[in-house]
């Protein structure tokens, strides 16, 4: 069995540990990132979604005000108000 020469033991036993705890940790927080940008997307698709459907309501009350409007035409002055 070699030994270990002393002047590597600092190495060994302090930054090595850092190293491998820093790059443990980098990988775990771009997994969370990941993550957040797949909630994300889904949340950009959601609100196009929506977007979506309030502009086909918005065109249905627009056509609903162009019929009120023609029925108003069609009643009698005298039961207008």
């Amino acid at each position: 069995m070699s030994k270990i020469p002393p002047e590597l033991l600092p190495v060994i036993q302090i930054t090595l540990p850092i190293v491998v705890t820093l790059f443990i940790a980098g990988w775990l927080q771009n997994k969370r990132f990941d993550d957040l940008n797949k909630r994300i997307d889904d949340l950009v698709v959601r609100v196009t979604a929506i977007e979506a459907r309030l502009l086909a309501i918005e065109k249905t009350l627009a056509g609903f005000g162009e019929r009120i409007a023609r029925l108003e035409e069609r009643i009698p002055p005298l039961v207008r108000r």
